[in-house]
């Protein structure tokens, strides 16, 4: 049976809670109604729906929230179900670059427009494209490692892990990691890469990694709940100051991550997961108005690093302000 976390989120009922006194857009007195679709319940992936919920508020539009919990074949059912609802939009994040085109198709085929976020597909059926640069997500932590090598073992060659998600998400993976790697390539040493993209499951790879290759001295993780359950490992492995993380995402614990003085954290590349929401609910709204839409947009990513503390501490303000 398919589920759905928060199915009524429209900025109608929330403003008539709040004693707001809201007037009815055109895009209200139509009833439109906007699904939108994230694949697992992360912070990141729960700050992108907050960034939906406000532009929804804002335009005065539904907005179905539902995860596909990196199921394919939920994916597919998700999307059946808004197509019979009769939603005006779809903005998801896809599974696969392939698989998830014949139920991207079949919704646009019924006349609804589609957008993605945070990852695409092979096609050009989605209106609009919201994402960050994998690429530029990679490349920003491994300019901050390769600064910390230069200082660490400025002679010498250190060995390192890496942890992804490359059989969930190969190509947005495969991005994150090489990206890394091309900053750091001439003062790492690769001996172990696996795949570990949820925080429990991070945590046993990475001991157990730990365990075979006590000489790594530093891990790379490609998402959040790599790089938490690479920071928990270390800690669980009585490891701090002999093994440093650097990850990608930015999310409340891990800037606390970065402030704690274990010296595990070093840096983490942060997308802006509210301003991706924001922007996949305002596209979906756009289209539907018969606005032009810019069809691939790139939303910059945010360092985060233990060396600027002030600004870890400026980008916790800002959570909060989110919440």
């Amino acid at each position: 049976m398919i589920t759905r976390r928060g199915i009524l989120l429209s900025s109608v009922a929330a403003a008539i809670a709040a004693g707001a006194n809201l007037r009815p857009t055109a895009a209200l007195a139509e009833g439109r109604s906007i699904a939108g679709i994230v694949f697992q319940q992360d912070q990141y992936m729960k700050t992108v729906q907050m960034g939906m919920a406000a532009a929804a508020k804002e335009s005065g539009v539904e907005l179905l929230d539902a995860n596909s919990d990196n199921k394919l074949e939920k994916e597919t059912q998700l999307i059946d179900t808004y197509i019979a609802r009769g939603v005006q939009a779809i903005a998801l994040t896809p599974l696969s670059a392939d698989g998830s085109i014949p139920a991207i198709k079949k919704a646009v085929d019924a006349g609804i427009v589609v957008i993605t976020f945070g990852t695409t597909v092979n096609s050009d059926l989605p209106k609009a494209s919201i994402t960050s640069s994998n690429i530029d997500l990679g490349n920003n932590t491994g300019t901050e490692a390769s600064a910390f090598l230069k200082k660490f073992a400025p002679d010498r060659k250190v060995k390192i892990a890496t942890v992804a998600f490359k059989s969930l998400l190969p190509e947005q993976s495969n991005d994150r990691v090489n990206g890394f790697l091309d900053k750091v390539k001439d003062q790492v040493e690769v001996v172990s890469a696996q795949d570990a993209w949820l925080t429990e499951k991070a945590i046993a790879v990475v001991s157990d990694i730990l365990t075979a290759n006590p000489d790594i001295e530093l891990i790379y993780a490609a998402n959040e709940g790599g790089t938490i359950g690479s920071v928990q490992a270390v800690k669980k492995a009585g490891l701090e100051g002999k093994v440093f993380v650097f990850g990608i995402d930015g999310t409340e614990q891990l800037a606390n991550m970065l402030l704690d003085p274990d010296n595990v954290l070093q840096a983490v590349t942060a997308q802006q997961p509210f301003q991706v929401g924001v922007l996949a609910l305002k596209a979906a709204n756009d289209v539907l108005d018969g606005k032009p839409v810019e069809a691939k947009q790139s939303v910059p990513v945010l360092s985060l690093s233990r060396n600027n503390p002030d600004g870890v501490k400026a980008f916790l303000e800002d959570l909060k302000k989110l919440g």
